[in-house]
């Protein structure tokens, strides 16, 4: 499963559009090693996009949008997934009003 992913824009936009259940690899190898450390393989601007990329999708999981799961392939390689949960019906915007008087 290749990401799909390249940036957090991204990883913001599959999960306004992922359906319950769709899955995205946003990154192979290994995570905490990869977002800084000295001996990743990541030149500095990757870091920092694969550090956005890992906070996005921190946020997404902490506001229930996103399941995140990790598969290891080997010694110190995983793949990092975000699993799309069920969206939350949303109010319409007359009924918010009404709720808020």
């Amino acid at each position: 499963m290749a990401s799909q992913i390249r940036d957090d824009i991204g990883f913001y936009a599959w999960v306004s559009l992922a359906d319950a259940g769709a899955t995205v690899s946003y990154h192979r190898g290994f995570l905490a090693v990869d977002t800084g450390s000295l001996m990743s393989r990541l030149t500095p601007s990757q870091q920092t996009t694969l550090r956005g990329i890992a906070e996005a999708a921190w946020r997404a999981s902490e506001q229930n949008l996103v399941h995140l799961v990790q598969e290891r392939l080997g010694p110190d390689l995983f793949e990092y997934r975000a699993i799309a949960r069920p969206k939350q019906p949303s109010t319409p915007t007359s009924e918010r009003l009404v709720a808020a008087h």
